[in-house]
């Protein structure tokens, strides 16, 4: 079902990695070394994807390369709202992915982009076509973010919310879908880019749209998605059968699916966005979770190979729970 693995979302992005715990990136580059690590024992075919930057910053992907994260991942993947957030031009897509290339020799792929409705649907038909025109053949996957508004009532990942004024509210109106299930003129426009344009999507646990998502996708002609599967979520009760569920939902489409999110009680800080104290426990929760839905090996092979990493592959009739990890949480709260 998985096209391919993303580490994490949005790394350089204080509203997803906490840079005052981790202020070189140190590590987030352990994480991304053991992951990918991980994921490359479970199915060596599988590409696995630099979480996407946002900003775009040739200088973080060098650091990045400096502490050795660049070889544990095949693809860097770059993140872009020039007419919401970023302080750069629509025109300027071309220059930004050069910016990228010029320092690595990885494919880099557009994992995230968009244009709000906030100020005027209007921006956002002229928005998606001209960045179909600027984006097609420069690289080689991209994904409009996004399908569905953000419901007013959830809330957006950010750092300061309703202090960011404008910044904060646009976070909603990203969809081609409105909160009340009607279209908005820029879905036309996508659909005419929809075999070479996938879509991002987030799916919240228990997300009561995953349905009505995969009817609409199937309509407008979509071969590829991103979402994400959350290593927080995986310790709520009823995970694993909502990842299933969502998995199978998605299973007619090419997936590039996100892992991230800390469990607030193995940070460092209890916060999604903290780094991990132990960032082996990220890489078996990407394991898991390739193993499950896109392993390439027989289970007897996958679990000799693992065995180095320190890693046991799980079973597919377990829970996250039944994994050392009632043992873990008993250890931990003994330590503390």
């Amino acid at each position: 079902m998985i096209e391919a693995a993303m580490i994490w979302n949005e790394p350089n992005n204080k509203s997803h990695w906490d840079p005052e715990l981790d202020p070189e990136w140190a590590l987030f580059a352990e994480h991304v070394i053991r992951a990918g690590e991980a994921i490359r024992s479970v199915n060596p075919d599988l590409p696995r994807v630099l979480g996407g930057m946002s900003p775009i910053d040739p200088h973080w992907l060098r650091r990045m390369e400096a502490h050795g994260a660049l070889d544990a991942v095949d693809v860097v993947a770059v993140h872009g709202f020039p007419l919401d957030w970023n302080l750069w031009p629509l025109s300027a897509w071309p220059d930004k992915i050069a910016e990228i290339k010029a320092v690595t020799d990885k494919p880099v792929w557009v994992t995230e982009v968009g244009v709000s409705s906030f100020g005027a649907e209007e921006v956002q038909v002229f928005g998606l076509q001209r960045t179909a025109e600027l984006l097609k053949g420069r690289a080689e996957r991209i994904f409009w973010y996004s399908l569905f508004d953000l419901p007013q009532s959830w809330g957006a990942e950010t750092r300061h919310r309703e202090a960011e004024g404008s910044s904060y509210y646009r976070h909603f109106y990203l969809g081609l879908i409105r909160e009340d299930g009607t279209p908005k003129p820029a879905l036309d426009v996508y659909a005419d880019h929809a075999a070479d344009v996938g879509l991002m999507q987030w799916f919240h646990f228990h997300d009561p749209r995953l349905d009505e998502a995969v009817a609409w996708m199937k309509r407008l002609g979509t071969r590829r998605i991103r979402t994400g599967l959350s290593w927080a979520d995986s310790f709520r009760p009823g995970a694993i059968e909502w990842f299933d569920r969502q998995m199978e939902a998605l299973a007619d489409f090419d997936v590039t699916v996100t892992f991230c999110f800390t469990p607030e009680h193995l940070g460092l800080a209890p916060h999604h966005t903290s780094p991990a104290r132990d960032p082996q426990q990220f890489a078996d929760f990407c394991a898991w979770m390739v193993d499950r839905y896109a392993s390439a090996q027989p289970r007897a092979e996958l679990a000799a190979s693992c065995a180095p990493l320190g890693f046991v592959p799980r079973a597919p009739e377990l829970t996250p729970l039944d994994f050392n990890r009632d043992e873990r949480l008993a250890a931990e709260r003994s330590a503390a």
